[in-house]
């Protein structure tokens, strides 16, 4: 398995599309910071990261101190810092009354109506909700906003047929509706990474640059494979095809650390959703992600986490009193 579909598969992640807006020219709408909207969105998420992607015509997202980006039919844009920003008609415009999302949210409208009775543009607003450390590693070096256009992928027209007919079915009285529009805002968010990823540029650093790049990604696929083995800097350089040294200077260029330590995040990832998901003993999660003794493990958890991996194991109970 690959390290993107391994990283997705051990960590809690929930997605969901929790607008689907038509606006007319003209028209603003101001997203606040996705940590004001997370408690509207998936209360008690550590991270939440909020996407929009434009189904029908266009429009501008303007955020403060960047050029304004232009959107259009297929684009989806999203936010790895969570910066608020405003998506309008023409770049420059200031929202309105009724354009503040935060008074939306508390609502959770299927569909949003809006605007002046010009132009039309559909956009479907979604959110993923996961971990936090596993959203620094995944968005660790991506700028305030990514911009992909999902029509030219294998997946676009396919993604959106099913969001159309998703969208749809969640306003009919049919049962299921949003745990179908859940599953495709889980889709379009990875494709969007997927997509990401596979843009060519200079100078890309994080996590995603490093799974695109043929050495960094090969030893990460090897460690994301394989979690539990006992990896050294010379076997993932000879798995990478590669030499020590280079392997070594390519990690932490790219990662910013180095290819054991970077294992060691891993396992504790791991270790954190086992904790979280199963009764199992500390010594069978020690034993699951690689460690010889509960000692080492703890150590480990603590170094990583802050606290024993007992105590934080009762943190996460949905029953757990604050301290």
């Amino acid at each position: 398995m690959d390290a993107l579909s391994e990283m997705l598969r051990v960590v809690r992640m929930v997605g969901a599309i929790f607008i689907h807006a038509r606006f007319t020219a003209p028209w603003c709408y101001y997203s606040p910071r996705a940590d004001i909207a997370a408690p509207f969105l998936e209360p008690g998420a550590e991270r939440v990261v909020i996407f929009h992607m434009v189904t029908e015509g266009e429009c501008v997202v303007d955020m403060p101190g960047l050029p304004s980006v232009r959107l259009g039919a297929g684009d989806v844009v999203i936010f790895p810092r969570g910066d608020a920003h405003c998506m309008a008609s023409e770049e420059g415009m200031k929202p309105g009354p009724g354009g503040d999302l935060c008074k939306l949210l508390s609502r959770r409208p299927r569909q949003l109506v809006y605007g002046g009775g010009g132009a039309r543009t559909r956009i479907a607003c979604g959110y993923l909700a996961c971990d936090e450390r596993l959203a620094r590693m995944l968005l660790a070096g991506l700028p305030p906003l990514v911009k992909v256009n999902v029509r030219g992928s294998n997946a676009g027209a396919w993604l959106e047929a099913s969001l159309r007919y998703a969208l749809g079915e969640a306003r009919s009285p049919r049962p299921g509706g949003e745990g179908v529009l859940a599953k495709l805002a889980e889709v379009l968010f990875i494709e969007v990474l997927r997509l990401y990823m596979n843009q060519k540029q200079p100078d890309r650093v994080g996590w995603l640059a490093g799974l695109a790049d043929p050495v960094v990604g090969a030893a990460l696929n090897a460690m994301h494979a394989r979690p539990t083995h006992a990896w050294t800097l010379d076997a993932l350089a000879a798995h990478a095809a590669s030499s020590r040294s280079v392997l070594a200077e390519r990690f932490r260029q790219l990662m910013g650390t180095t290819p054991i330590h970077y294992l060691a995040q891993v396992r504790m990832l791991i270790a954190a959703n086992l904790l979280r998901q199963t009764n199992a003993s500390l010594a069978r999660v020690a034993e699951d992600v690689g460690y010889q003794t509960d000692t080492a493990f703890i150590r480990a958890f603590r170094r990583e986490y802050g606290v024993p991996p007992a105590t934080w194991r009762r943190s996460q109970s949905p029953t757990a009193l604050p301290t």
